[in-house]
């Protein structure tokens, strides 16, 4: 009987059946790991270089557990995009290599899936041209559908406002009231999954369905033998959000929108309650207004003497119990009144709750943030592994945890203090690339320290040089929206190269323009740091501006890093720098993606060497050369340009 060292070897299945395929110790290494922790439903933390070829190493493994043990596997990973990978091209490629029937099931969230009673509900009103336009080829994208995936209309933004009109929230779903409830996408999707052996998820639904699980309504959870969590150095942050509760001026005026069509449709001799849902919409603008022109997130104190706040806020609270009254005996006269009425209620009591007793409850961090025209308040929670930690010790399976970036170093206390799992096993392997022939660290001297006012100038200033070294092909990654701005302003016009601005076009149209144009300089913030794969020559170079320390003014923030001080803990060496070179690490690993790629990471703060912390930074990052002279970046790019087009390159493979 093969092992899965054998299975993942030179001489393996995949090696027979996958393009392209290469053997690597580390990950055999890893699987072995993997397979222990499924066996033994033990808990696995697995950091994995890039390059180790980590999907491979948990896929073999949960895919024979499956289908050996009749166990169900559920894989959760930290965006769509990968999900749909994992499902579409992954999976299917292993089950045909190792000749297995083991059932998958894809599920998303419910935004993800065409709600054929809100399609209805929406093509009954008035909408704008372009809307017209995107209902049509909804409607034609609905007669071919097979996976019933609205991934698949591309010729619709994924942002585009008609989405939110056509398909359903937990808020404004009908459930088994609804009249077309036997046709539903999101109730077909869910009958997969809960029959599937291995089914694959995102960090966000699994949290959304742990949470309705606690109130007794989960349905993708019960039966599962083994968890498996890819790009798992995100779940702190998605639990919070999911542990936590919020209340948005989307959720307000949709409230209000619905609750007028079902009015129509239902009560239509009932004019009475059309006065309240006009006066919820004024005061969710009123509200928005006394929160300032400017976007910003800050702490709910903060507000404390805005007097024009306290009064939009009470008045807010008055258009919702009005409407709330106005809705309840009408509830009776159809589902849809009744589910409006009681999405009121709902909303009514989480600002009755941020408002009055949210301050009262321990634990809790009362924090909002506006946009140009909206806001969210929100309450988090101060710290999530007990939270977390209860669900795992109540569900006694194999928990794995796995990413390229979960350890400062070889420590990984700040992953598994954040999640509860101290007591986890955890392992690492480090990269098969060879990055002390394929890369070269610089780092600038004489930069001003990163709160000069003329920092980010002095970055510009030493950029240049290693961008027109580098022929373009950069990525150039900044820690602030305002850098960003400064960054683009000054290369606009000014360098050789095509220049792409996040913001100016969705990422995955600045991602192709990237790769198609081969010479490319693209400015991005933290949409660019991680889950971005460009291999090859195209992107030959990143440059960092900064320590991707998170900002200190960030009311979640301030709130842990005050908890972590009157617990006797050094916020800053305990959780500020650990996040910290966790973050760079993803930004660091857009550089080397292949066997075959070379390039320069520039990273200019002069922390790195200046400042004691610097070490911990540095012993994070891959071993490879450093140099502070830029002639060293101009002699690089000379002699891997040269090796390139003599072909002495190693040729790419495949490492999943």
């Amino acid at each position: 009987m093969q092992t899965i060292t054998d299975i993942l070897g030179p001489a393996g299945p995949l090696a027979a059946h996958v393009p392209g395929f290469a053997a690597r110790s580390q990950q055999q290494d890893m699987a072995e790991a993997v397979t222990r922790a499924l066996e033994s439903d033990e808990m696995l933390i697995a950091e994995a270089g890039t390059g180790t070829g980590k999907t491979y190493a948990y896929l073999v493994p949960a895919l024979l557990y499956s289908q050996e043990q009749g166990k169900k596997v559920l894989i959760s990973t930290g965006t769509k995009n990968l999900q749909d990978q994992l499902f579409h091209r992954d999976l299917p490629t292993v089950r045909k290599a190792l000749g297995i029937s083991t059932s998958v099931a894809l599920l998303k969230g419910r935004a993800n899936y065409l709600c054929h009673h809100r399609l209805e509900m929406a093509e009954g009103r008035r909408l704008r041209p372009e809307q017209q336009d995107q209902m049509a080829r909804i409607r034609t994208w609905l007669g071919r559908t097979e996976r019933d995936d609205s991934a698949e209309l591309g010729e619709v933004p994924e942002d585009a406002q008609i989405w939110p009109q056509v398909t359903s929230t937990a808020d404004n779903c009908l459930g088994g009231d609804c009249p077309v409830y036997s046709d539903c996408f999101v109730v077909k999707a869910r009958r997969d999954a809960q029959a599937a052996d291995v089914l694959v998820v995102n960090h966000h639904l699994f949290f959304a369905d742990l949470a309705l699980r606690d109130e007794g309504f989960g349905e993708v959870l019960p039966g599962v033998n083994a968890f498996i969590f890819d790009e798992a150095h995100q779940l702190p942050d998605v639990a919070s959000t999911f542990f936590g509760s919020n209340l948005s001026a989307r959720q307000l005026t949709e409230l209000g929108r619905d609750a007028l069509i079902e009015l129509h449709a239902e009560a239509p001799d009932v004019d009475s309650v059309e006065a309240s849902i006009t006066k919820l919409d004024k005061a969710v603008r009123d509200f928005r207004l006394a929160l300032g022109n400017d976007t910003k997130r800050a702490p709910w104190a903060s507000q404390d003497d805005n007097a024009t706040l306290q009064r939009a806020t009470e008045d807010l609270a008055e258009s919702l119990k009005r409407l709330e009254s106005d809705l309840e005996p009408l509830a009776k006269r159809g589902k849809g009144l009744e589910r409006s009425w009681r999405r009121c209620l709902e909303l009514k009591t989480r600002l009755d709750q941020f408002v009055d007793g949210g301050s009262d409850e321990q634990g809790v961090i009362q924090w909002f943030e506006t946009h140009s025209r909206g806001f969210v308040l929100h309450m988090t929670p101060l710290e999530i592994s007990e939270t977390f930690r209860s669900y795992v010790d109540k569900h006694k399976s194999a928990w794995i945890f796995t990413s390229a970036t979960l350890a400062v170093g070889d420590d990984f206390t700040h992953f598994s203090r954040e999640l509860g799992i101290e007591d986890a096993h955890a392992r690492r392997w480090g990269s098969p690339f060879d990055f002390a022939k394929q890369a070269l660290l610089y780092v600038p001297t004489a930069l001003p320290e990163p709160n000069s006012p003329e920092y980010t100038a002095k970055v510009i200033e030493a950029a240049r040089p290693v961008i027109e070294a580098s022929g373009g092909r950069t990525f150039f990654l900044l820690t602030s929206y305002r850098a960003l701005n400064l960054v683009a302003r000054a290369l606009e016009g000014n360098i050789p190269y095509p220049l792409l601005v996040q913001g100016t076009l969705p990422r995955g149209e600045l991602l192709d323009r990237f790769r198609e144009l081969g010479n490319a300089v693209l400015v991005g913030t933290s949409s660019f740091w991680e889950g971005v794969d460009v291999r090859g020559e195209a992107l030959s170079c990143v440059i960092i501006d900064k320590l991707p320390f998170s900002s200190p003014g960030d009311p979640v923030m301030q709130a842990r890093l005050e908890a972590m001080r009157e617990r006797g803990l050094n916020p800053f060496f305990d959780y500020q720098v650990p996040q910290a070179a966790i973050t760079l690490k993803q930004g660091v690993g857009r550089l080397i993606r292949d066997v075959s790629d070379s390039g320069v990471l520039m990273i200019c703060d002069p922390r790195l060497f200046g400042k004691g912390y610097g070490r911990i930074f540095r012993n994070s990052l891959p071993p490879m050369p450093v140099s502070r002279d830029v002639a060293d970046v101009q002699a690089f790019f000379v002699q891997h340009t040269s090796a390139h087009q003599t072909g002495t390159q190693t040729v790419e493979v495949t490492v999943p």
